[in-house]
């Protein structure tokens, strides 16, 4: 089952990512607006503030060795190497985004000190490690068995070490979701390729079974949310639409789940969770 998860996320992120390489740019990933979404910018710049708010929130100032567990393009193993002056690991299912990553950091002059392989970070074990960052932006959806992932992170990790996510969940249950609720998850879970969606309490949970100590979490939905507008109007240009027609169903159809998102977040039913803990 898992391996058929994996093959049908390889595949949507080899034909989806030259058109969202166009749309989002190579941080493939949210926005950060302000605290209550109300900052107005270019959505490129909300993707680089979002990275610095997570580090400054999570209270992160150096690093000497970073994974970056579900990497994409490598747009944040780039952005923490130059940032500490330290190694990167970046980790993506995709061939096509690794060779995407690659081009990118030979760019940016940064080959030396910035590695990408086509794996899945549920392979990892802690002779590949040690990290002092495990940095997970918007990837940990993707995974089924998510109180494994915690453990993974945890072998890898250095003692002292943190890891930051970035990830999607549905709102705290009790009361439970209703009807309509699960319908919306189920398309948004289909078209994106995500197994069920957690809650962010479970996560808690996850990460200090894992062994994890000083676990917190925040809902950073308000703040982030503008995103999915602005990305919706860049994907509507023209050029963007060849694009579409060319990359095939799977991904207008990725493209359509914009809109599911849009809903999920404005009916408290999606929310963007932050989430770190520390290895003693």
């Amino acid at each position: 089952m898992e391996d058929t998860l994996n093959q049908q996320i390889k595949h949507f992120y080899d034909r989806s990512t030259p058109i969202w390489l166009d749309t989002w740019g190579e941080h493939m990933h949210h926005g950060y607006y302000g605290a209550d979404g109300s900052e107005r910018k270019d959505h490129r710049q909300a993707q680089l503030d979002l990275v610095e708010e997570m580090l400054y929130w999570g209270g992160v100032d150096h690093s000497k060795r970073v994974l970056d567990a579900g990497c994409g393009v490598g747009g944040s193993a780039r952005y923490l190497a130059k940032r500490f002056d330290c190694a990167a690991l970046g980790l993506t299912l995709s061939t096509v985004q690794a060779e995407q990553a690659r081009q990118y950091t030979v760019k940016a002059s940064l080959e030396n000190s910035v590695q990408f392989q086509v794996r899945d970070m549920m392979t990892l074990s802690a002779s590949d490690g040690p990290f002092d960052l495990v940095w997970s932006m918007e990837s940990a959806e993707h995974i089924r068995d998510k109180q494994q992932l915690f453990h993974v992170f945890y072998e890898v990790l250095t003692h002292g070490g943190h890891f930051l996510m970035a990830t999607w969940c549905h709102r705290p249950v009790p009361p439970d979701l209703s009807k309509s609720d699960q319908k919306l998850l189920e398309k948004i879970g289909k078209l994106y390729h995500l197994p069920p969606m957690v809650s962010r309490p479970a996560l808690e949970i996850y990460a200090a079974t894992a062994g994890f100590m000083e676990v917190t979490s925040a809902d950073w939905s308000r703040a982030v949310e503008p995103f999915w507008q602005a990305v919706i109007k860049t994907a509507l240009r023209w050029r963007s639409i060849g694009g579409l027609l060319r990359a095939g169903w799977p991904t207008i159809k990725g493209a359509w789940a914009m809109r599911y998102m849009q809903q999920g977040f404005k009916r408290g039913l999606i929310e963007f969770v932050v989430l770190q803990g520390r290895k003693v």
